[in-house]
This record gives C-alpha cells, structure tokens and sequence, in this order.
C-alpha cells in the first residue's frame, strides 16, 4: 500500500481548484450509516471525491445493510461495514471501529452522517482532517463544517460537503449503483427472469405506514399492467408480505417480498420497463438506473428533498394544509383521516403508468 504523504497545502497560488487539501495519494473516509434510501442518495458523493482527488484511495463507512448497496463501487478501495445498533453497538463497539479506523491511516474523513456517535468517532480516531456539516451533533468536533440547504434535493445536499473544495454545478449528480450480473444471482431468483421478460416493479411496503398508498390503488395498478400484457413484480422486505398478499390475490403477479437480497432487488429494478412506488428507498434505485416511475407521496412531501431524480418520472400527491406530518411520515395519521392516503385515487395513477408507457411525459 502507497505511502501516504500528511503535508497540507492550501490553495494559495494552486491552478486548480481542487487542491484545498491536495496530497499526493490521499486516503479519504466517507462516512454515510443512515438508512438504504440515504446512502444510495450519498453516491454521487464518491465520483465527486475522484474528481477532486484523482490519486485517492476513498473508503466508505455504512451499515452491513447498505454495504451491497456500494461494495460494488469500482471507485471505492473499500468499504467498512459499522454494525452500530448490533455487534458493535455501545462503548465497547465505538472503540472497535475506532481501531479498524485508525489502523487504515486516514489523512481526511466526510462525514454525511450527523449524529453525536459520528462526530465523536471521527475525533477519537485521529483523522487530521475531518469535515461534517455545521448542523451536525457536536459540529465542533470537526475541523471543517459546511453548511447545507434544506430546501434542495438531497443529493445536492450531500454534495454540499464539498462545497469548499468544488463548485457543486462542475460535480456530477448521477446516483452510482451497481447491480450483479444475471449469473451471480440465486438460481431461484435467475430462472424467474428470462431475456425476453417485460415487466414493470409495484412497491407498495414502506417502512412507515403513513407513507404507503392504499393497497387497493396498487391492485388496480396491477390489473391495468396485466391487462396491457406486462407482468408484474412485487418486491420488499419480508415485512410487507401481508399487504403483497392483499394486492397479488387472485391475480398472476410474482410476488418476491422477502425473497431477494439487496443485490437482487437492483438487479429487477434495472431491467423494469417501469416502476411504481411509494417514497421510499426504491424509488431512489429507481431514480439510479433511470427507470420510468410513479411515486405516490403520502404523508410526506417532495419539499422534504427526496423526490425522484433525473429519470422520468411523475409525481402523485394530495396537496394538504397537514402535509408533511414529519420526515419519515408515521404510523398512524395524527388527524385520524389518512387523507393523504385516501385521497389518491388509482385511476390518477393509472393515467400516470400510461403517460409514461406511451412516452408522453
């Protein structure tokens, strides 16, 4: 493994303006261990650290869960997984990430994340340069903050991370997922999936109950689908096998709610003509490999900055005075009217699936 030089040079009579931390081969930290749909919303961070640094080494820190989400990253030297609410939850895991951090010799560390744990992990791990966001918990434990704005995309605001070392408009924005090749799939899940099978994605399960279209709407999507000939998909969590049940009765769907890994779940939402979706990660997979989707907003809102992106898409919503009722929507309507939920009617979104399907948006 390279050398790795800590000499900072300041961009002071530097030609480019890449060069605030410019180092020979420097070995950079990106630490993102939110939710799946976060870090997939992270990704463009990495190309941007490329182009800033072209001699890099860049690891990433996240979740085991959101590991198959970047491990696949040929930008990424490596990956390293903080299982923090499970074997290396508490003080005693703190210390033993901090040790698998520090024997790597970090010369700068980006840390989207902006809990406390974060903040104070970084600082014990000795990284000279550590660079968070000014809202974070215990912000003064890095050397650098940058300021976001809430009122733009997400991944705009992840990116804002740099905002020193770029102008954000020169990085590029495109989400990076990679997918598995058709043959490192389960045979179970590779012999489902011929060449010639056209088929569009429904994910009516959501982590958050407030954030789930009405089953029925997802059941006259799939009628509609079916009747034009084009299969349907259902995938999800183990968990939303009850309301896959709901909308797959009595209809030819192949329902695979808990069936897939993660990396199987990119790969069938890449090879979709089309999906539909509430907000949640999957319309952010979505969004990655440019899929026509409709995504149906309930108790959240597009404001909140994490609306589909660059792909063609249409957004369904019902405009209400009460809308967002928090970030992550809830699991019961604090009005007690699931008027969000209620007031999207199928037919709004059939006409969505067929302005897409015929190239008309």
């Amino acid at each position: 493994m390279s050398t790795i030089s800590n000499q900072i040079v300041t961009a002071k009579n530097c030609p480019s303006i890449y060069c605030k931390f410019e180092m020979k081969y420097p070995r950079i930290l990106l630490v993102q261990t939110s939710f799946l749909g976060d870090t997939i919303l992270s990704t463009p961070v990495i190309s941007s650290l490329k182009t800033i640094y072209p001699s890099s080494e860049i690891y990433m820190m996240t979740t085991p869960l959101s590991l198959n989400l970047v491990v696949r990253d040929p930008l990424l030297k490596g990956v390293i997984s903080y299982d923090k609410r499970g074997d290396e939850s508490g003080f005693f895991g703190l210390l033993n990430i901090r040790r698998r951090i520090r024997d790597i010799n970090f010369d700068i560390a980006y840390s989207l994340h902006r809990s406390y744990r974060t903040a104070l992990l970084l600082a014990m791990s000795g990284i000279p340069i550590r660079v968070g966001f000014s809202d974070a918990d215990l912000s003064f434990l890095y050397t650098e903050t940058r300021k976001r704005n809430l009122r733009q995309h997400d991944v705009i605001r992840n990116l804002s991370i740099l905002s020193s070392e770029a102008p954000i408009s020169s990085l590029n924005t495109d989400l990076r997922l990679f997918p598995p090749s058709k043959e490192e799939l389960s045979p179970k899940i590779r012999k489902k999936f011929s060449e010639n099978f056209k088929y569009a994605v429904l994910v009516p399960g959501s982590a958050w109950e407030t954030k789930m279209w009405d089953y029925k709407g997802f059941r006259a999507v799939a009628k509609h689908l079916i009747d034009r000939k084009i299969s349907v998909v259902l995938i999800g969590a183990k968990s939303d096998k009850i309301i896959h049940n709901k909308v797959a009765e009595g209809l030819d769907i192949l329902d695979l709610a808990g069936e897939t890994t993660i990396d199987e779940a990119l790969y069938i939402m890449k090879n979709a003509c089309l999906a539909v979706c509430n907000d949640s990660m999957s319309l952010h997979i979505a969004s990655a490999f440019k899929i026509k989707t409709v995504a149906v907003f309930c108790a959240t809102t597009p404001s909140l900055g994490f609306y589909p992106w660059k792909n063609n898409s249409i957004l369904i919503e019902k405009k209400l005075s009460c809308r967002p009722c928090g970030l992550h929507g809830g699991r019961t309507c604090p009005n007690n009217t699931y008027a969000c939920i209620k007031g999207i009617s199928h037919n709004t979104v059939i006409d969505a699936v067929e302005r897409l399907l015929n190239r008309e948006y």
